[in-house]
C-alpha cells in the first residue's frame, strides 16, 4: 500500500508540473503504430528523445516487412529488446532481448522460437510509454525508457515468474558472434552482445537490476534460436503481492562501466511510473516546441507523430561521462558535447537536419562534432554509421549540406575549420566511390567498377556529389577561404555533364562520355539510385535556375507536369521503394521530396499548392498503414512537419524555403532564442477552423510577412529566427 501511494505522489507531481508548464499533454497525441504497417518499417516502443535505447516488441520472425523487428498484421511477441532502427531498409540491432513467460512455454519452430499472442485491442501507446498483454501467458508488459536505460514493467497472473533472456536471438541482418552474462548478485546481471549485421562488429554491453531476487538455469540454445550461440538464460522469480517485477537495463558501446555508470545516473531505482512520467515530461518539452492550432484529430494525431519521429534518430551514443566507441572500435571520449550515431544522411540531410536547426538547435553542434570525431577515427565524414560502425550504405558525402546549413544559420558550438577540412578530404578521396573519375571527368562513367556497392549508381553519385560540392563551396566561402570556394562552386555545376539535351534527361554516360544507349527514363536500372531518371531529373537543389535554363523554361514546365501526371505502364513491376506515387512522383522515397515546390520556381504556386496538399491530405495518415513509405531515421516526417508549416528547404543549405500551403489555420515554432515564428491561415467563418484542403484557385492568395506582401514565393531563416508572423 505504502509502495502504491508513493508510486502515485510521484505520478501527481509530474503531471501537475508539466500542467504548470503546457497546456497539452502532446505526448498523448503520438500514435506509434503509425507506419508500422505497410512500407514505414518503424516500431512502436518506448524511447525517450534522441535516446540510445529503443525498446520495442518484436514479432520475432524475419522479412523486409519487420526490419524495425513489429510489423503490425502479425499476432505473435517472441522478445522485447532494447534497440531498433526507425524506418530503415535494412533490419539490423534487436540487442539484448527479454521475454516473460509462464510455463508451460508456447514455442513454435526457429526462427520464432518461445512467443506469445498477442491482439492489438491489448495494445496501449503514447510518446515514450509502451503496453501489451501477452495472451498466452496472462502478462501485462510495459515499457518506457530514459535517454540509454530501458525500464520494463511485467505483471504476472501469480506470485511465480519466469523471464528469459536471449543474447542469441538475431533476425534479418543480424548475427550473434560472441556473448557474455554474468551474475553480480541475486538481483542484478551485466554482460555483452557482439553482432554483425548492417553495423560490423558492433559491441554492446549492458547491466540489468531486477526488482527481486531471481535463480538462475542456463537452458539449451537450439531451444530458443537456430544459432548455436551463448547467452540464453531462464530466470524464476518469487513476487510479491503486487506479482510485479520490474527489469531496468542500462547500455553502453565503451563497456559494462559504462553501463554501470549509466544506470546510477539515470536509473537507480525501481519506480516504473517514476521513469514514465520523466519520459512523458521530455516528450512534451520537445513536441512542444511547434505548436499547432485547429485541424481535425487526425490531423493533429499525424501532426505530432511525425515531429515525435523527427526526434528518436539521430540517436545518442555516448555514456554519461561523454565516453564513446569510436569509428576506429577504439573508446574515446567527447568533452563539452555529446556522440550521436544512426546517421541516415542520404534521407535525413533534405528535411530532418534543417529542421533540428529550429526543433533541436541545441543537439545540432554535438551531431557535428560527431562528424568530425567520426572523420578523425575513419578518414572520412559518415555516410550512414550506427553504433560505431560505418555501414556505407546509399551515397553522396551528405555530412556537408548539414555542416554547411548549420555554420551559415550561426551555429558555432564546432571547429569550422576542422569541419571544412573534414569535408575537403572526404570529397577529395579518390578512391572511394568513383570521386577521381568525378573530379577528372565532371562525371561518375556508368562502365567502371566499384567495390563499395554492388549497384553502380552512376548518374546519381554524380548529381548528389555536384550538390555536395556546392555546400562545400558555401561553407568555405563563409569562413573567408575564397579559392576553396570557388574551386568548389566550379564543381557543383558537374550536374551539367549529365544532361543531354537530345533526351531532355539526365542521363548515364560511359567512361568515353557516350551516353548510355537505349535509354528509357521510366526504367530503374543500377546507374540511377532506387529511382529512375525522372526522379533524378531534378536533384539539383542547388541550382533550379540553372537547370530552367538548361532545359528552357517551357520544357522545364512540361517535364514536371509530366512528372505528376504520366503514370507507370506496369505498376506491378515497380521496386518496392516505389510507393506513395503521384503519376512519376515517388513520396515514399526521398529524391522526389522536394519536387512538388519546383512549380513555383516558373510561376505556377498553385501547382505547388495543390500536390503538396494532396500528399499532405492523401499519403500520411492516423493508421498502421499510414505512411507510404520508409520513414528513414524521421526524413519523412520532416517533409511533413515543414509543409504542414507552410513552406520546405528545397535547397537545405540555401537558408531559404519555398512558400506552400499550411495545413493547421494557426502554427507557431517557438524558437531557442525565445522567439516565435507564427504561420497563420485568414479565412472567412466558413472555412475557419478547418483543415487545409488541396485547391487550384488560389489567384487572389496573398501571402504576407510582419503585414508587408512577401516578394516572390520564398521566405529566409533570418525570417524565421527574428520571430514574426507569416500570414496566408
Amino acid at each position: 500500500m505504502k509502495k502504491a501511494i508513493t508510486t502515485l505522489i510521484v505520478a501527481l507531481s509530474a503531471t501537475i508540473i508539466f500542467a504548470q508548464e503546457h497546456k497539452e499533454d502532446y505526448a498523448k497525441l503520438v500514435n506509434t503504430f503509425i507506419g508500422t504497417d505497410y512500407t514505414g518499417n518503424v516500431y512502436p516502443g518506448a524511447q525517450a528523445p534522441f535516446g540510445m535505447v529503443q525498446l520495442s516488441p518484436d514479432n520475432g520472425l524475419p522479412g523486409w516487412d519487420r526490419i524495425a523487428g513489429y510489423f503490425y498484421p502479425d499476432s505473435t511477441i517472441a522478445g522485447f529488446s532494447h534497440t531498433h532502427l526507425s524506418g530503415t531498409g535494412a533490419g539490423d540491432l534487436y540487442d539484448i532481448s527479454y521475454m516473460p513467460v509462464t510455463e508451460p512455454l508456447r514455442i513454435a519452430d526457429v526462427p520464432l522460437g518461445v512467443h506469445s499472442r498477442f491482439s492489438h485491442s491489448d495494445e496501449e501507446s503514447e510518446a515514450g510509454y509502451y503496453k501489451v498483454l501477452l495472451k498466452d501467458y496472462n502478462i501485462k508488459v510495459e515499457l518506457t525508457a530514459t535517454e540509454r536505460c530501458g525500464i520494463q514493467r511485467y505483471q504476472f497472473p501469480d506470485s511465480k515468474g519466469i523471464v528469459i533472456l536471449n543474447l542469441s536471438k538475431a533476425m534479418n541482418w543480424d548475427a550473434t558472434i560472441d556473448t557474455e552474462i554474468k551474475i553480480i548478485d541475486s538481483c542484478t546481471i551485466e554482460g555483452y552482445r557482439f553482432s554483425n549485421g548492417w553495423a560490423r562488429n558492433q559491441k554492446l554491453y549492458f547491466r540489468s537490476r531486477f526488482s527481486h531476487p531471481f535463480i538462475v538455469e542456463r537452458i539449451d540454445s537450439t531451444l530458443l534460436s537456430s544459432r548455436k550461440a551463448p547467452g540464453i538464460i531462464r530466470m524464476r522469480f518469487n513476487l510479491d503481492e503486487s506479482r510485479e517485477l520490474t527489469i531496468v537495463t542500462a547500455l553502453s558501446g565503451t563497456g559494462t562501466e559504462g553501463a554501470e555508470r549509466n544506470m546510477q545516473a539515470e536509473a537507480p531505482h525501481d519506480n516504473f511510473d517514476l521513469y514514465r512520467a520523466e519520459a512523458n515530461r521530455a516528450w512534451n518539452r520537445e513536441l512542444s516546441k511547434i505548436e499547432v492550432i485547429g485541424g481535425t484529430n487526425d490531423q493533429r494525431i499525424c501532426f505530432y507523430t511525425a515531429l515525435y519521429r523527427t526526434m528518436i534518430a539521430p540517436t545518442l551514443f555516448c555514456d554519461i561521462d561523454g565516453s564513446y566507441r569510436g569509428a576506429d572500435g577504439k573508446n574515446h571520449k567527447a568533452d563539452g558535447w555529446q556522440n550521436y550515431s544512426t546517421f541516415s544522411l542520404w534521407d535525413t540531410f533534405r528535411a530532418a537536419h534543417p529542421l533540428y536547426t529550429y526543433t533541436a538547435t541545441e543537439r545540432v553542434s554535438s551531431m557535428i562534432n560527431s562528424f568530425i570525431a567520426h572523420y578523425e577515427q575513419h578518414g572520412r565524414l559518415p555516410v550512414w554509421n550506427m553504433w560505431g560502425s560505418e555501414t556505407d550504405m546509399m551515397i553522396g558525402y551528405h555530412s556537408a549540406p548539414v555542416i554547411a546549413d548549420a555554420y551559415l544559420k550561426g551555429i558555432r558550438g564546432f571547429n569550422a575549420e576542422k569541419a571544412l577540412a573534414a569535408c575537403i578530404a572526404t570529397a577529395n578521396d579518390d578512391n572511394y566511390r568513383g570521386i577521381g573519375f568525378y573530379k577528372k571527368q565532371g562525371y561518375i562513367p556508368y562502365d567502371i567498377e566499384d567495390k563499395y556497392n554492388a549497384d553502380n549508381w552512376a548518374l546519381s553519385r554524380t548529381l548528389e556529389y555536384a550538390y555536395d560540392d556546392y555546400c562545400i563551396a558555401l561553407l568555405a566561402d563563409a569562413i573567408g577561404k575564397k579559392d576553396i570556394a570557388d574551386e568548389f562552386y566550379g564543381r557543383s555545376q558537374n550536374y551539367r555533364n549529365a544532361y543531354n539535351p537530345a533526351t531532355t534527361f539526365m542521363q548515364p554516360r560511359n567512361s568515353k562520355g557516350e551516353w548510355q544507349p537505349s535509354f528509357n527514363p521510366d526504367e530503374y536500372t543500377q546507374h540511377i539510385c532506387e529511382s529512375n531518371a525522372w526522379h533524378y531529373m531534378w536533384s539539383v537543389q542547388h541550382d533550379i535556375d540553372g537547370l530552367i535554363e538548361l532545359m528552357g523554361k517551357k520544357r522545364f514546365a512540361q517535364k514536371l507536369d509530366s512528372m505528376f501526371t504520366y503514370s507507370p505502364k506496369d505498376s506491378e513491376g515497380l521496386p518496392i521503394f516505389s510507393t506513395g506515387m503521384i503519376g512519376q512522383y515517388v513520396h515514399g522515397n526521398e529524391p522526389s521530396h522536394h519536387v512538388a515546390y519546383l512549380f513555383n520556381k516558373i510561376g505556377k504556386h498553385g501547382k505547388t499548392q495543390q500536390y503538396v496538399s494532396q500528399i499532405m491530405n492523401e499519403l500520411y495518415r492516423n493508421t498502421p498503414d499510414g505512411l507510404c513509405g520508409n520513414e528513414d531515421c524521421g526524413q519523412m516526417s520532416a517533409w511533413y512537419i515543414f509543409s504542414a508549416m507552410g513552406f520546405y528547404p528545397v535547397n537545405p543549405a540555401g537558408g531559404e524555403y519555398e512558400i506552400g500551403v499550411p495545413l493547421f489555420p494557426e502554427a507557431r515554432l517557438h524558437l531557442s532564442n525565445g522567439k516565435t515564428f507564427t504561420v497563420k491561415v485568414t479565412t472567412d467563418k466558413e472555412k475557419k477552423g478547418k483543415s487545409r484542403k488541396a485547391s487550384t484557385t488560389r489567384g487572389k492568395q496573398r501571402i504576407l510577412l510582419n503585414g508587408a506582401p512577401i516578394k516572390g514565393t520564398t521566405i529566409s531563416h533570418s525570417d524565421i529566427i527574428r520571430g514574426g508572423t507569416l500570414e496566408f
